[in-house]
């Protein structure tokens, strides 16, 4: 998911009305799409104008209809899509979705069984995490929209005046961290409770959240693997970052930036989505409003590299983005379903690329150009994971249970102890 959602927890409790109301997601008979009017919900504003304008002009054309495009905010679109998606009269046709939240509304039977679109939508082309969030017992209820990716951002100058290579291993990172490490500058710059970023740590070494027990979901906090994960990144953050233990959810770019006023950066090496590139740079007063600044990509002074693994090539990262579903009560099924067709196109695919949003479909990734940026991107996404598809993961994540473990961990604590305390605490809700 893209956005830590304030309403989250009192949103997700109302999941339970959701689960009484909806239907069984099953849906067979489609009609036909002639004249269908619809409507589909957007998440924020990432999807560009010209895009949305293509995909009226489009389903026009393949129906008659008209497609009616409504966007919704991130900071209520739960308790909006809570409430509208079991009202037959008011749910969205086809609606956008936190990719970390498809889980919840699939095992409630909120969205369309499309497993039989699954290889005309592109297959196994697919980005894999974020197919595998949308399924439910083998079949397909929400699909990839588009992905963001973290990778690093480091300090070319930094990294050279202090002898240090750009690493290859998760290892040799946390060795050049703390090699650049002083009082004032974070070799690494990490916040203690950004569980988004440091979860790759788990993955990295084979660790997960949470998995699944025949029909029940447990934390795995206490998992060995995950427990190795979490050492190392416990010494990362020990050994190489001034952030505060209580910073989440940051603005990591501010502090690889040289600030006005400021005779140095805060830190040499950070991770961030791939969209923080446009905030990385020399900084300059932006000619239309004097009260900001705006960044200049400088090559000689930044870098990237994707987060290595823990014996070299590309670490599992935690993807960001969003899916993508049909309601399982819409009245216009075929409808919905022509414009998943037109959505999934080898026309619209390219042109999320070009936008530079992540394509569901790899045939694409080319379309994202051929920068640094898109390549970091593109190799980052390949291995990425993302969140338990736990119906009661929602919840999880709205408790702010993994901020304080997290916190707790990177704070020095006792990781063993600690993985067991929140192990009970998130196996309390995460089976919804």
């Amino acid at each position: 998911m893209k956005r830590k959602i304030g309403a989250l927890a009192a949103a997700t409790a109302a999941l339970v009305v959701l689960a009484g109301c909806s239907t069984s997601g099953d849906t067979t008979d489609t009609g036909s799409a002639d004249g269908q009017d619809i409507t589909f919900w957007l998440m924020g504003g990432d999807t560009p104008d010209a895009l949305r304008d293509y995909l009226k002009t489009e389903y026009n054309k393949a129906t008659g209809g008209t497609l009616t495009i409504e966007q919704q905010d991130w900071s209520d679109a739960l308790a909006k899509l809570t409430t509208a998606l079991p009202d037959a009269d008011n749910t969205p046709d086809v609606t956008e979705i936190g990719n970390t939240w498809s889980p919840t509304f699939t095992t409630v039977g909120a969205f369309s069984d499309i497993s039989d679109m699954y290889d005309e939508l592109g297959g196994s082309k697919l980005l894999q995490s974020f197919v595998d969030v949308g399924a439910v017992d083998g079949k397909n209820y929400a699909m990839p929209y588009y992905f963001g990716s973290r990778y690093v951002f480091y300090r070319k100058d930094l990294y050279a005046a202090a002898g240090q290579e750009v690493p290859t291993t998760l290892p040799q990172l946390t060795e050049a961290a703390t090699a650049l490490h002083t009082d004032a500058l974070s070799g690494f710059y990490l916040g203690g409770e950004d569980w988004r970023n440091g979860v790759s740590w788990i993955f990295a070494y084979g660790g997960d959240l949470a998995k699944k027990d025949g029909d029940t979901w447990k934390s795995s906090l206490s998992d060995p693997k995950t427990i190795e994960g979490l050492t190392a990144l416990q010494e990362l953050y020990t050994s190489a970052s001034n952030a505060p233990v209580t910073e989440s959810d940051s603005t990591p770019w501010v502090n690889i930036n040289t600030q006005p006023n400021a005779t140095a950066p805060e830190a040499a090496t950070i991770i961030a989505p791939g969209w923080a590139h446009w905030s990385i740079g020399d900084l300059a007063e932006d000619p239309n409003d004097s009260t900001k600044t705006v960044a200049t990509w400088n090559d000689d002074v930044f870098g990237t590299y994707v987060l290595p693994g823990v014996d070299g090539g590309v670490a599992p990262v935690f993807a960001g983005g969003s899916n993508i579903a049909i309601s399982a009560a819409s009245k216009n099924q075929a409808g919905a379903r022509e414009l998943m067709k037109i959505i999934f196109s080898d026309e619209y695919q390219q042109m999320l690329g070009e936008n530079g949003l992540g394509p569901a479909n790899s045939d694409f990734l080319s379309s994202l150009g051929d920068d640094q940026f898109a390549k970091a991107l593109a190799d980052s996404a390949q291995g990425s994971k993302l969140t338990p598809a736990a119906p009661g993961w929602a919840a999880v994540e709205g408790s702010g249970l993994l901020e304080e473990f997290f916190g707790k961990v990177n704070g020095g604590g006792d990781i063993a102890s600690l993985a067991a305390e929140y192990d009970q605490k998130i196996d309390d809700i995460i089976n919804g």
